[in-house]
């Protein structure tokens, strides 16, 4: 993926040298507030052993460089505060703007700020997580893109991988049960590698009315199992394609299935079972995108 190019805000007066980072706040008795409250707690979290990653009531943490400075970038993102050594800070694309609420941290300070075991690459952003997508507003957007459909993919990499995969080719959106899904974090998000800033997310209550929707805009649900006749490259249409995974292990649940214009499989070989689900779904994305119409 593309390293994003973070814009510059002449309208601000800040120059061209400036990041035109979005949400900034600006009481600066609330960034001496939250400054106090973040040295208390890195002190806290120093004597009682590692964090667990989590932000702030309400907030979300990102960490690694193509995370963050994507949700730099992102204008849909309210930033609430910057964690980040130096050497981070001067590898993004451009200069933070006067009074950006940032702490300057070390690596292992930051490393408590993260979940275990976890690369930050020196930079650490909690903000505001993402506005809720409807599915309306992306199948009017962007009629002939894919569409990736999760039925029940739980684990953050994989949909994290999945993110970026869809990014990389064109998809118009991923959609996911909101109670089968994981919840956007700082895993997704590296995992994503700034993806999950671009690619937009529905979550639905009921993904096999979901389903029904996407068929009436015109698209054929293809949903992917090791057990189809065909392959998809046989099942493929040329119109547009809404891709349909399960989790792996289980597989898409029977109603799912049975939501779908077709089931086809990936023409893998005897040596492996399967594939992991974010390599089918990049897989799958490859296929869509170069099919001969």
């Amino acid at each position: 993926m593309a390293k994003p190019r973070l814009p510059v805000n002449g309208a601000t007066g800040m120059g061209r040298d400036k990041i035109a980072f979005q949400g900034v706040p600006t009481p600066m008795a609330d960034h001496k507030t939250d400054r106090k409250r973040a040295l208390r707690g890195r002190a806290g979290r120093m004597q009682g052993g590692r964090g667990s990653g989590r932000a702030s009531t309400g907030q979300v943490r990102l960490w690694g460089h193509h995370a963050v400075e994507a949700a730099l970038t992102n204008p849909e993102r309210s930033h609430r505060k910057l964690w980040a050594t130096r050497e981070a800070i001067a590898t993004l694309s451009g200069e933070l703007p006067e009074g950006f609420p940032v702490e300057y941290a070390q690596p292992a300070d930051l490393a408590r700020l993260v979940t275990r075991d976890t690369p930050h690459q020196g930079l650490v952003l909690e903000c505001a997580p993402l506005e809720d997508v409807h599915l309306d507003d992306v199948l009017a957007a962007k009629p002939e893109a894919p569409i990736m459909v999760l039925d029940q993919v739980t684990d953050p990499h994989n949909v994290g991988a999945i993110l970026r995969s869809a990014a990389a080719f064109g998809a118009a959106a991923i959609v996911t049960q909101d109670r089968h899904a994981p919840p956007e974090s700082g895993v997704v998000a590296k995992s994503a590698s700034g993806a999950l800033e671009v690619v937009p997310w529905v979550r639905v209550v009921n993904l096999s009315r979901a389903l029904e929707q996407i068929a009436e805009a015109g698209y054929w649900r293809i949903g992917l199992t090791g057990e189809a006749e065909a392959t998809l490259a046989e099942a493929m249409p040329t119109g547009p394609v809404a891709l349909v995974l399960g989790a792996e292990g289980d597989g898409m649940r029977h109603n799912i299935q049975g939501h779908c214009d077709a089931l086809a499989r990936l023409p893998i070989g005897d040596a492996i079972e399967s594939l992991n689900v974010s390599n089918a779904a990049a897989i799958a994305l490859y296929a869509v995108a170069t099919r001969k119409i």
